[in-house]
């Protein structure tokens, strides 16, 4: 039997989800003094599109505000640690894998039971889309007493507890689940702070949620705005608006104090998607023209300067072990003119660099014969007409270890049939093929040398042309210590964060 925990209050087990102003009623000025332990207050860059649902790209609102969190997470190397599970063991040669609970409470008072594992798992798995870490993933979960779950794949799956790091599969109390699928995270999660106000996509405030298992968080809460525009980010910091601004422009950091920007490696790139399905790159050729027309040298040297490298394919220097593995795409269709055909590029402007890369590839392309028109949004705006296919390409970033950690798992969300991530609708046979066998392979060095196939495999179709491998600069005021520069891009405050 699990020990009986003291129980919040109940004034504190119904956190409202209330619209506000971005200044909460904890913020006063003297919570902003430095080494106060004092609320936090941060700029991301990307608002919420899905209203919050972990399901999609928000999941990384809610891990990355220390919201949220799963029964696994990623360590410093990419492997699976413990988080709410502590242990685990693989069974019927990875088919089942059994994780034992640590003690936990979720943020609405209510004990981490098994069952109640089990449930969010069980619910993310029916979820429509679902999760990018799930594509192609068939997955049960059933309790095994008060603090063992049982976890079950169709098929043999050696990475189901790095799959289980992922953003989307975050475990919430049985209070979070609606009837119609929707999750509401307000107080139902787990990690060390939780929502209590949300303005719409604008702003978040969260209060340090005393009951957390990894010990009690430095900072109070935190006062959480969404900024698309980068400059305003940096002018947010240079200011004293915000002690921490994610994803700062190249253009702005050379008028930062040096001590404020912080620059990590990623396993992020920038790439352009070619829609396959339909309209002019449904044609190899055409896309094979595309692919000759981009210098990408020009792109790592005028619009990223020092914060990004021309892109050698999909998994970039900051995952070691891929350039030695790395083997030339087979197959690709010889280029065919273009003769003025017209094509709509599609970017999003929170990433300040993209709309400046798509205007360079709108030069390139139409001095290889193409008629080029740019269409440029937030994210937000963007991302349905994005996954509905209307355009012809689109550029977008995207972290190659994001969904799992795992080097496979995201080839099959961005570029299977079946993928829940797949912004070049690219269905092939062969690629499919690659993609399924890397994902058979347990050992982790088998895992990349297949994984590097199925590379060469999706770059020989011309689908996705990778263009560069990024950099990150965050700007972190002065006062703040214990700051996250996570290369996995899941966390950015944690329990250490303060000012």
């Amino acid at each position: 039997m699990r020990s009986p925990r003291p129980r919040l209050p109940a004034a504190l087990l119904l956190a409202p989800l209330l619209a506000g102003c971005f200044s909460s009623p904890q913020a006063d000025s003297s919570s902003h003094s430095p080494g106060s332990g004092g609320r936090l207050r941060v700029a991301l860059a990307f608002p919420p599109a899905e209203h919050y649902s972990p399901y999609g790209q928000d999941a990384l609102v809610l891990t990355r505000l220390g919201v949220a969190e799963g029964l696994t997470r990623l360590d410093a190397n990419g492997t699976a640690a413990p988080a709410l599970a502590e242990s685990w063991r693989g069974e019927r040669g990875g088919r089942s894998w059994v994780f034992t609970l640590r003690d936990a409470t979720f943020q609405d008072g209510t004990d981490v039971t098994a069952e109640a594992v089990a449930a969010a798992l069980t619910h993310a798995a029916s979820a429509e889309p679902a999760p990018a870490a799930l594509s192609g993933v068939e997955l049960t979960a059933r309790a095994l007493g008060d603090d063992r779950i049982k976890v079950t794949t169709a098929t043999a799956d050696p990475v189901l507890p790095q799959r289980l790091t992922s953003p989307g599969l975050t475990v919430f109390s049985p209070k979070a689940y609606g009837r119609s699928g929707t999750v509401n995270p307000v107080g139902t999660a787990t990690g060390p702070f939780r929502l209590t106000r949300i303005t719409g996509d604008t702003a978040a405030s969260l209060d340090r949620f005393d009951g957390y298992w990894g010990g009690r968080a430095q900072a109070s809460g935190i006062d959480a705005r969404f900024v698309s525009d980068g400059t305003a980010r940096a002018n947010a910091l240079r200011t004293g608006e915000v002690d921490i601004a994610e994803a700062l422009p190249v253009s702005q950091v050379s008028r930062l104090e040096k001590a404020t920007v912080h620059q990590n490696n990623t396993a992020r790139n920038t790439s352009l998607y070619l829609n396959t399905r339909a309209g002019v790159f449904s044609e190899a050729g055409l896309r094979a023209a595309a692919r000759e027309a981009i210098d990408t040298s020009a792109l790592a040297e005028g619009v990223f300067e020092a914060y990004a490298e021309p892109a050698r394919g999909l998994y970039g220097p900051a995952l070691t072990w891929a350039s030695g593995k790395r083997t030339e795409p087979t197959g690709r269709s010889r280029a065919t003119d273009p003769k003025g055909r017209r094509i709509t590029i599609a970017t999003y402007d929170d990433r300040p660099e993209l709309p400046e890369t798509a205007q360079v590839l709108q030069q390139q392309l139409e001095e290889a014969g193409f008629t080029v028109k740019l269409e440029v949004r937030t994210y937000a705006r963007l991302e349905s007409d994005l996954l509905a296919g209307k355009f012809d390409a689109a550029v977008a970033s995207r972290n190659m270890m994001l969904d799992t950690g795992d080097p496979v798992t995201v080839l099959a969300g961005d570029h299977t049939c079946d993928g829940s991530y797949n912004l070049s609708f690219l269905c092939d046979k062969n690629v499919d093929a690659t993609v399924a066998a890397a994902g058979a392979a347990s050992d982790p060095g088998k895992r990349q040398d297949a994984a590097m196939k199925a590379e060469a495999a999706i770059l020989g179709t011309d689908a996705v042309i990778p263009l560069v491998h990024l950099k990150v600069a965050t700007g972190i005021d002065t006062s703040v210590k214990g700051a996250v520069l996570d290369p996995y891009e899941r966390e950015f405050v944690g329990t250490g964060t303060r000012r």
